[in-house]
């Protein structure tokens, strides 16, 4: 969540960040409010008790009537503090439950607008002419025995699919790939849980009450997790950690799940937009200030993947309409995809400064032993979208589909031929 003392101090800069997005700034107003009324309340209730506490000394000292009235006072003063302490909490509340509620502050230079108001920072590598019409990845990986909708839908429904043979040793290997380079990177391996609880995931920046991408397993109250950002943001929750252990890395694999409310219409072919996918996750504990450099790292390591698979890709600065609930400023790595004629994200990288810190008191002892909040970023390394864009840049006219060199020791072929 955002930090109070920054809302204080300069309230026009939520009042942009909230314009930005195409949120309602008058939020900033209702936050000043209720953390002026809370202050005023807790003020109010300290001095109550403060002279409650020296209420005590008199009474023992006190004969007869005077006495008694210090006794009926100390009882007055008794309802006041507990309606004073009541008000106050509720107060409290009411300011933390609005809080909840306002995204990340949006970093400085950061587009402004919605979805389709990014901007294109940079592109590697030139589209592929095809002499031949080329195959999408749907037909390609049919083809090839690598992906199968058709029994997917049959076991679990639409946007399910089974990858394999050919089309299950390249998810692995690519996976693999991605992981081998986090570690050499520095970066710990982890494989985390995909069910977390609802505070773990309400404290990343997702509303799990509203949140209609979420599966929720009711009986049990947990959630399964769309990236392993969540559980990685969690890892740490309430503890407080030595400066000299940061930064922090740790790359996640896990199965990812998002029910793409919503989407209906949109890629209802292949696997481009589905329920359940594999990926890898970076995930980085900083100092604040050193979030930037951070971020900038970790989109290079996302090139560093992107150039191993040998695809055209191009570079956006997210708009700040579009950027989530936690993230302060976004990348994204968008591969080419010969039979859309168009880019498509394959990678994002986010910086969400102390906002997913603040909610999961997540903190770290600063040279002075003072317990101060870091930050968090995240980055994409690979994910079974991958696989569309590697069958479709590197297919050959009979079908089969060439193994980009780097990624050939981890599939254990050079070439994927066509099912026989």
């Amino acid at each position: 969540m955002i930090d109070l003392r920054t809302l204080r101090e300069d309230p026009d800069r939520l009042r942009a960040s909230q314009r930005a997005r195409g949120e309602d700034d008058s939020v900033v107003d209702t936050l000043l409010d209720l953390d002026e009324r809370r202050r005023s309340a807790l003020t109010s209730f300290e001095s109550l008790r403060a002279e409650q506490k020296s209420m005590g000394k008199s009474v023992s000292k006190a004969q007869g009537e005077e006495k008694a009235a210090l006794l009926q006072r100390a009882k007055d003063l008794a309802s006041q503090v507990k309606a004073a302490e009541a008000e106050a909490e509720k107060l409290a509340g009411e300011l933390d439950e609005v809080l909840q509620t306002v995204p990340n502050i949006v970093e400085e230079g950061a587009p402004t607008g919605g979805e389709d108001d990014y901007v294109v920072l940079e592109t590697h590598g030139e589209p592929r002419v095809f002499d031949f019409e080329p195959k999408d990845h749907l037909e390609l990986g049919e083809a090839l025995g690598a992906i199968d909708m058709e029994r997917g839908a049959k076991v679990s429904g639409s946007r399910f699919f089974f990858l394999k043979g050919v089309g299950a040793r390249l998810q692995l290997g690519l996976l693999n790939m991605a992981m081998q380079q986090a570690i050499e990177a520095g970066f710990t391996p982890m494989i985390t849980p995909v069910l977390v609880k609802p505070e773990t995931m309400q404290g990343t920046g997702f509303h799990v009450a509203h949140d209609k991408e979420i599966y929720r397993l009711p009986d049990d109250d947990l959630y399964l997790v769309g990236t392993s950002e969540v559980a990685l943001a969690g890892y740490h929750a309430q503890e407080i950690l030595g400066g000299d252990e940061l930064p922090l890395r740790y790359a996640g694999w896990s199965s990812c799940f998002r029910r793409e409310a919503g989407s209906y219409g949109k890629d209802t072919r292949g696997i481009i937009r589905v329920h359940q996918f594999d990926k890898v996750e970076m995930f980085s504990y900083v100092r604040p200030e050193e979030a930037h450099e951070e971020h900038q790292r970790l989109l290079a390591w996302e090139r560093e993947m992107l150039a191993k698979i040998e695809v055209p890709y191009r570079v956006i600065d997210t708009a700040a309409g579009d950027l989530g609930m936690s993230a302060a400023r976004k990348f994204d790595c968008e591969a080419w995809i010969p039979t859309q004629g168009r880019y498509r994200e394959l990678t994002s990288t986010s910086n969400c400064t102390e906002f997913q810190a603040r909610r999961l008191a997540v903190r770290y002892r600063d040279k002075d032993g003072k317990p101060q909040h870091l930050a968090t970023l995240n980055g994409t390394l690979a994910t079974t979208r991958w696989i569309v864009a590697i069958l479709e840049n590197h297919q050959q006219a009979d079908g089969s589909v060439v193994v980009p060199e780097a990624l050939r020791p981890y599939v254990g072929l050079d070439v994927l031929e066509p099912a026989k």
